[in-house]
């Protein structure tokens, strides 16, 4: 668990966000089926695209559900923030998108987001990048956030 709050106190966290292709809502612990789902179903593309830990290689239901409860206390912490990332209709678990405290001076705080396999011929990957990238810029409190292994 990270150890301090990484916005201000008197920053109002946004909830939700919507656009015509996806909907971002806090992660939580009542998303672990549709979480779970779309990760076991994207192995291949995580490994390696969040760390060095070789998750999800193995991740069970349980540990699943474990992951979400600590993400889920660390945004009610203030201390990170994950977000599920949702089709339109909110049916479907298309990836998600996580904010971290940076361990590099240079960035405030480190972004990564990832959309399940058989949804990245559509290019949705690089558009939930684009628009994750343009809604810290405009409604997040830091100056610069760095996109480690994207930029």
């Amino acid at each position: 668990m990270y150890s301090r709050p990484i916005v201000p106190e008197n920053f109002k966290v946004p909830l939700e966000y919507k656009t015509q292709e996806f909907t971002l809502r806090p992660l939580s612990v009542k998303d672990v089926i549709r979480d779970f789902e779309a990760v076991m179903n994207s192995t291949d593309h995580l490994k390696g695209l969040l760390d060095n830990s070789g998750w999800p290689i193995g991740l069970t239901m349980e540990e699943n559900l474990i992951d979400l409860g600590w993400h889920q206390r660390e945004f009610t912490l203030r201390h990170s923030f994950s977000y599920t990332v949702l089709s339109p209709n909110e049916e479907e678990c298309l990836g998600c998108c996580y904010i971290y405290p940076s361990d590099k001076p240079e960035n405030d705080v480190q972004a990564f987001y990832w959309i399940r396999t058989e949804r990245l011929a559509e290019g949705l990957e690089e558009q939930l990048g684009e628009k994750f990238s343009e809604w810290l810029e405009k409604d997040w409190p830091f100056s610069n956030v760095g996109f480690p292994g994207r930029n």
